[in-house]
């Protein structure tokens, strides 16, 4: 038997990362059929399927998980030696998406030191996670703040940032009861009110059923601004308030034993930090300024 095409390897590896033929060929610049016609002679080269066809995409056979294992660190070390290889190309910028108010209020004044160590450029979306990672599973984006637990195939994530979320008003409504609360209007992110019925069932073990809306606004930034100007109460992450805790500008209406938490995710693409040394600073200087 012949040796396996690099080539050939190199697609089969992205397939398996990405469950799809068509966003293979996107992420590796080829045809859908280059794809196809990639994994069709490999497999006629092993003598045995790679792949199944399912409704949303592809799965791995059993025998794929295993050569999997055997071929993907070999690819990527390849090319994470071409990449670094003079003349081996102009630099990329990282594009980068997560939540508008976290990453302007933890990251983006430490972004000089970021891209220092990341020795790459950035580009920055904002939006909602499943568009996100939408976008991070289709190779539009490098890297993903998360604040849902990716469960996506092809993409791999890790705990990145805890937020810690507290129910404020401005000084105005300090003192009202919890038995008081409902009576309180709100400002909310959405008109579900995503993040205040979460906090509702954690604390309270309800849902939030008799509030009154004054307001809804999707920037937690904006959402900080109309409860500091006494319209109602809302629940916001204590990073974006603690300058106003501690200088009265907001208060606390509760203080749970266990304050609610949202664990926020760092997601890349299955193996693209492997293979790319520039997006491994970058994510290790993400993880070095929230440190």
């Amino acid at each position: 038997m012949a040796s396996p095409d690099l080539e050939h390897l190199r697609t089969f590896v992205t397939v398996y990362r990405t469950g799809s033929f068509t966003e293979a060929s996107a992420l590796l610049g080829i045809s859908q059929p280059t794809v196809t016609s990639h994994v069709r002679a490999l497999e006629s080269g092993l003598g045995f399927p790679l792949f199944v066809r399912q409704r949303t995409g592809v799965a791995p056979t059993t025998r794929a998980e295993t050569l999997i294992r055997d071929v993907a660190p070999h690819i990527d070390a390849l090319d994470d030696i071409a990449s670094s290889l003079p003349g081996a190309g102009t630099t990329t910028a990282i594009q980068f998406g997560g939540p508008a108010e976290l990453i302007s209020h933890l990251l983006l004044p430490r972004l000089k030191d970021i891209t220092e160590a990341a020795q790459a450029p950035v580009r920055i979306s904002f939006g909602l996670a499943d568009d996100l990672l939408e976008k991070l599973r289709t190779g539009v984006l490098d890297v993903v703040l998360s604040s849902v637990l990716p469960r996506i195939r092809g993409i791999e994530s890790e705990p990145f940032f805890d937020e810690e979320f507290a129910l404020v008003a401005a000084p105005a409504w300090s003192g009202t009861s919890e038995r008081e609360l409902d009576a309180v209007p709100v400002v909310a992110y959405a008109e579900n009110l995503p993040i205040i019925r979460r906090y509702w069932r954690t604390v309270f073990g309800r849902r939030p059923a008799h509030l009154a809306t004054a307001a809804v606004v999707p920037d937690l930034r904006g959402i900080r601004v109309a409860v500091k100007s006494g319209l109602g109460m809302s629940v916001l992450p204590l990073y974006l308030i603690e300058e106003e805790l501690r200088d009265g500008a907001l208060v606390q209406l509760h203080t749970p034993e266990v304050p609610p938490l949202n664990t926020v995710h760092l997601a890349v693409r299955a193996g693209e930090s492997s293979r790319n040394p520039q997006l491994r600073a970058f994510l290790a200087a993400l993880r070095s300024a929230t440190g």
